[in-house]
């Protein structure tokens, strides 16, 4: 670094954008690599992904004590016997499949025409015929005078020369037909040999992942790994089985209707399914151009149709979510992207590879520290917790957005747990940009009327009972933010009666709740408010700089219970000044004092004591809970004193404000 202080100013100006164009240089720098190298990396990823779904079978063999050597080759032999079955019932199937091709020429030909006949006149379709058959009547005379004058030449069609390449040697036609057999079979063997290393050494290659991955925590590191593995051959595995009963489906399906090659098109479909998205539909076009072809009619492609769209939907939306979950982990914007991605540089075989190796970045993601950003841009994990969220709609003046978010929370949780564990925490990444002096005072104000609309709206939702099970919410994201929410708590379920409250209780409004002097504490009072009323104990609300001023309450008199809310740091002096007074004005009232933020629960009791209060609490929870055990009647009632209403407008007096 110079000792220039210019100098170094700019050099931290610029490190920044050298940052960036380093990213940028190691991104390129990696596709480069994977793009020129796919001749070494997509066996290496074969071989690694097909290690997943094998390890519980070594594992399995390991169990009955046969040597780990002998338990690889087992399982290996046995897997790529299999796949080279499969890759002979291929070949053999396409190969009939060919032969046949040209003994269905003659039924397309009568529906190309009968469908020129019933759409003549006009209309896209018609065009299309005839311009695919002025084509072929155009290239045919071609063809055959192509051939034709090979031989003879004239006047008017002069003579076309052809310059034929000079004939190779024999080395040169054993590498032209070789060519294709060898590089096959070159990686083939490169995966066999591959896998066969890595389930060997699967113990020392988990030890050298984790010493990339960090050291400083073994405990944590290997459980990581561990749990990585396990869910990724858990998957692997899950994924498999499940395409090849979609492939089995798919064929008795085809054999039934009547297509040709049945195995062919469900072998087809098995393997296609690992396409995301649109695999499925992709195996669906053969069959379909098939079945047009043998059938006069169009019953078999109706039917061929309707199989594959009756059976995907099934085995996509009822049977994964039975198998592994309710997805693979990932957004499908990055399912998309990373599809297009791979097959640009590893070609088909990568857009089969694209949502594996994409569920192995995610689960590396979530369990590297170092690869965070891995799970933020491809998991399907919402971005931001449901309280960051909250709060940028309230900064960005949409409580639309809020409310419907709102919603579907309480279609599966309480009103109380909803306000506890998003809108309060919201409210306090207000309270901690309003103390570092990152909202001015407009967007306070902007701020705190969203944070009403909000309340005031999700206030008139009627209390959701508890209920067993889970409620679906609609859509991923919000599936994620609720579980992200926690559970309701039982006191949520809890709605008080007039018989069942105490006698001081049973006013027209028997809790009064003061909100203090910051800009949200009024929308905390207001949620405070709403959660009583819900359950059976009306509340009025009022700001402590209306008592101040000597306002009085709508309702005067039988108030039983003040709470006090906090959201801003206020000294104890303060607090412990208000309970006293509140305590001389309503002889026998309770205290609640409301501190909603989180702290240490032994210090809570302490706290208490120093302030005077009759409870302490930090939830909106924890006040309900309270309020109902201060109101629950009892066989021998506490005497409970209502408030003379003259007392009411001194309840913070003259000396507070002073």
């Amino acid at each position: 670094m110079s000792d220039d202080p210019i100098t170094a100013r700019l050099l931290r100006q610029a490190m920044p954008v050298f940052t960036t164009l380093a990213s940028c240089l190691l991104v390129i720098t990696i596709a480069a690599a994977l793009y020129f190298g796919r001749d070494i990396f997509v066996p290496v990823t074969l071989a690694i992904l097909l290690s997943f779904v094998l390890v519980p079978a070594v594992r399995l063999l390991r169990r009955v004590r046969v040597p780990r050597a002998l338990a690889v080759m087992l399982v290996v032999i046995a897997a790529f016997g299999a796949l080279l079955g499969i890759a002979l019932l291929i070949a053999n199937e396409a190969a009939q499949l060919a032969a046949d091709l040209p003994r269905y020429q003659l039924t397309m030909r009568d529906k190309i025409a009968s469908l020129k006949d019933a759409t003549a006149g006009s209309g896209t379709l018609t065009r299309v015929i005839d311009m695919v058959q002025d084509i072929g009547a155009q290239l045919q005379p071609e063809l055959k005078d192509a051939v034709t004058q090979g031989s003879n030449g004239s006047l008017d069609r002069p003579l076309h020369v052809q310059i034929a390449a000079a004939k190779v040697g024999f080395l040169g036609t054993l590498g032209a037909f070789a060519a294709p057999i060898l590089h096959p079979l070159a990686t083939t063997g490169l995966i066999l040999i591959f896998t066969i290393f890595i389930l060997l050494q699967r113990e020392d290659l988990r030890n050298r992942a984790i010493r990339l991955a960090g050291s400083g925590d073994l405990r944590r590191t290997t459980a990581a790994i561990d749990d990585a593995v396990s869910r990724l051959s858990r998957f692997f595995l899950a994924q498999l089985c499940l395409n090849i009963a979609f492939g089995v489906v798919i064929g008795l399906g085809l054999w039934w209707i009547g297509v040709p090659n049945p195995i062919l098109f469900g072998v087809l479909a098995a393997i296609m399914r690992f396409v995301p998205y649109v695999g499925a539909a992709i195996s669906a076009l053969l069959p379909l151009v098939v079945a047009a072809a043998v059938d006069p009619g169009w019953t078999m492609v109706i039917a061929t149709a309707v199989l594959f769209v009756v059976v995907e939907p099934i085995a996509g939306h009822v049977i994964e979510p039975l198998l592994y979950g309710h997805s693979t982990g990932l957004s499908p914007i990055a399912v998309i992207l990373a599809a297009t991605l791979w097959a640009f540089l590893w070609g088909p075989i990568g857009l089969v590879l694209a949502t594996p190796i994409t569920v192995c970045l995610v689960v590396l993601g979530r369990h590297i520290e170092r690869l965070w950003f891995l799970d933020v841009i491809l998991g399907d994990q919402p971005a931001l917790s449901p309280p960051e969220i909250f709060y940028q709609r309230m900064l960005a003046g949409d409580p639309a957005e809020a409310i419907d978010q709102g919603e579907l929370f309480l279609k599966a949780r309480a009103l109380v747990t909803y306000y506890d564990e998003v809108v309060l925490a919201g409210l306090l990444l207000a309270q901690e940009d309003l103390a570092r002096g990152a909202l001015d005072r407009e967007r306070q104000g902007e701020v705190g009327t969203s944070l009403r609309t909000v309340v005031t709206r999700l206030g008139t939702r009627p209390v959701r009972r508890a209920k067993s099970g889970r409620a679906k919410t609609g859509n991923t994201e919000a599936s994620a933010a609720v579980a992200a929410v926690g559970p309701d708590r039982q006191v949520a379920a809890i709605v008080r009666a007039q018989a069942d409250l105490a006698p001081g209780w049973r006013g027209p409004c028997p809790v009064l709740c003061v909100s203090s002097r910051g800009p949200f504490d009024e929308a905390a009072t207001l949620m405070l408010s709403q959660i009583l009323g819900q359950h059976g104990l009306a509340a009025q609300v009022m700001s402590m700089a209306a008592l101040r001023q000597g306002e009085r309450p709508e309702i005067v008199g039988g108030i039983a219970m003040v709470c006090f809310s906090y959201l801003e740091p206020v000294s104890l002096s303060q607090i412990r000044l208000n309970v006293r007074q509140a305590r001389q004005a309503i002889p026998g009232v309770k205290v609640l004092v409301g501190f909603w933020r989180e702290r240490d629960p032994a210090s809570l009791d302490r706290l208490r004591r120093t302030i005077s209060a009759d409870v302490l609490v930090t939830s909106l929870n924890g006040a309900l809970d309270a309020a109902l055990r201060f109101s629950e009647r009892r066989p021998d009632p506490i005497e409970a004193a209502p408030a003379p209403t003259q007392a009411i407008p001194h309840l913070l007096g003259p000396s507070v404000a002073a």
